[in-house]
């Protein structure tokens, strides 16, 4: 018992209030509201698939919400002060990203600064930049610049990212989607996947074994802030602004994703599988108390209280299971 509990039981509780809502609240289960589920956990599922493979290693990457803040500062500025096109804010934003990811691995394999706390400083540093390249205000269309309305808007093509459709289904989910395929192809089909995992099993086994251990934790972060990068040209684009610590909210939510999903049918690791999972978990009872009018202030405590559930399964089941 204690064994089907460890493998299926966040699956289990899944599906009970998938009927819980759906028989409190017909609508719940229309096909409409299964798309604004998925694309209300979008941006948080991009960016949880990254940090899910920062965590492969061993690490763990908390600048991933100030990344996609920075991202969609960057990528308003782009647009809104600077005229250009969204083709170019698009680039500009995986700049950004990769330039967080060049930081965390320079403070983590160059600097040998433990990763909790390399990237916490990284977190600081970008929130902080983010608010010094904008003064500390939003960036708006028709926002004034030196005395005069700011020359840009945000292209048509770059706001579909955010609000536009493919056929019914909204871009920001199929994007997810397309992102969530490529990284479970990355980790569980290539040499580099079993590498990420192999470093995270054993750093040292894995470098006596060959394996190039500081090129691979560079690696992971580098994967990481692309994805940060494209849940934040997602967000910017949803948005129509830049606004100051936009991204600030998605680092709780990817990481209560990321660590829930390891409870899916007992892999007790970081995996893309179930940290889909996890993403959908959070949507599903967040869009649930919101139809049945729960307060909007308790959507947190019971994130919380999801993440402490999903780590007892994890890790106080994992040992039960073990000594079977």
């Amino acid at each position: 018992m204690t064994r089907l509990l460890y493998r299926y039981g966040l699956l289990v509780i899944l599906a009970a209030l998938l009927v819980v809502f759906a028989v409190l609240r017909p609508a719940f289960a229309s096909y409409a509201n299964a798309l604004i589920i998925l694309q209300s956990v979008a941006i948080v599922g991009v960016v949880a698939l990254g940090v899910t493979v920062s965590m492969t290693t061993g690490g763990f990457d908390l600048s991933a919400g100030a990344a996609v803040g920075a991202v969609v500062m960057t990528t308003a500025l782009t647009m809104v002060r600077f005229n250009l096109t969204g083709g170019t804010a698009i680039v500009v934003g995986l700049l950004t990203g990769l330039l967080v990811a060049g930081v965390n691995a320079l403070l983590t394999v160059v600097a040998k600064i433990p990763d909790l706390v390399a990237t916490l400083g990284t977190m600081f540093l970008f929130q902080g930049l983010a608010l010094i390249i904008t003064s500390g205000t939003s960036v708006a269309p028709g926002m004034t610049v030196d005395g005069a309305p700011a020359p840009g808007r945000y292209t048509e093509g770059f706001a579909w990212i955010g609000s536009g459709k493919i056929g019914s289904v909204p871009v920001p989910v199929v994007v997810f989607t397309l992102v969530a395929v490529v990284v479970y192809l990355f980790l569980e089909r290539t040499r580099w996947g079993v590498a990420l995992y192999a470093i995270g099993g054993n750093a040292e086994a894995a470098r006596l074994a060959g394996i190039r251990v500081a090129r691979y934790r560079a690696l992971a972060y580098a994967v990481s802030g692309i994805c940060a990068a494209i849940a934040g040209i997602m967000l910017s684009a949803r948005l129509g602004r830049g606004d100051v610590g936009a991204g600030d909210p998605y680092l709780l939510q990817s990481v209560a994703a990321a660590l829930i999903g390891y409870a899916v049918l007992g892999a007790n690791r970081p995996n893309t599988v179930g940290t889909v999972v996890g993403a959908v978990f959070i949507g599903v009872v967040i869009n649930g108390m919101t139809m049945l009018n729960a307060p909007y202030y308790t959507q947190t405590f019971v994130q919380g209280a999801l993440l402490a559930g999903a780590l007892v399964v994890s890790y106080t089941l994992r040992s039960s299971v073990e000594r079977l």
